[in-house]
């Protein structure tokens, strides 16, 4: 049970000791999540995928490695929490589907937790919302009618989101179709998270 008085400290404690759907889990609980309330950046992804859940570091894979390069960001820069938020919509890994990708997010993980992880970072200025579960979430019904739309608005969210498509390398092909994405977003995208981590 989450007690309004518990620091951020606190609240990581018990998502960190969460099994409210261990029965849901083919790999177990294993939540990963990184928060400070320092923080300025705030990075709402899907789900860890099967290396993130052995090592713990969240983004710690391929996808990762394509993140921190439209971010322009080095891992210890990334990987500092007192700057940057990672905060997913499902803190678990879920398993695969049934075409071999990752299962969605879990139903759980966003209404129980997010809310009392992000009140207590109020330094929080932008939140990246990478793929659609993330947009979905935050954008409502400001979101666009599909994901390419909703990150081709991009400009319209900010100063509080930008929102950005899972960068899996089964993207690829959507990011040859959408070439606007490197030469227009990325450069922007740079721009603002080097001003607001200066």
């Amino acid at each position: 049970m989450i007690h309004p008085e518990n620091n951020l400290s606190d609240i990581l404690q018990q998502i960190r000791a969460c099994k409210v759907c261990a029965e849901h889990l083919p790999l177990g609980p294993r939540p990963v999540i990184r928060a400070s309330p320092s923080a300025r950046l705030a990075i709402i992804g899907q789900a860890p995928g099967t290396r993130v859940h052995e090592s713990g570091v969240p983004w710690d894979d391929r996808s990762g490695d394509r993140l921190r390069d439209w971010l322009s960001l080095d891992k210890p820069d990334f990987y500092d929490e007192t700057s940057i938020a990672i905060v997913p919509m499902r803190f678990c890994y879920p398993g695969r589907d049934t075409n071999g990708g990752d299962s969605p997010p879990r139903p759980e993980c966003a209404p129980l937790w997010h809310a009392p992880v992000l009140e207590h970072m109020p330094q929080i200025q932008l939140t990246l919302l990478v793929g659609s579960y993330a947009q979905k979430r935050y954008l409502g019904r400001q979101r666009k009618k599909t994901m390419t739309e909703t990150v081709a608005a991009w400009r319209a969210f900010l100063p509080h989101y930008l929102p950005l498509p899972h960068p899996s390398w089964r993207n690829t092909g959507w990011l040859k179709r959408n070439s606007w994405f490197e030469t227009e977003l990325v450069p922007d995208l740079r721009r603002e998270i080097k001003t607001l981590l200066a």
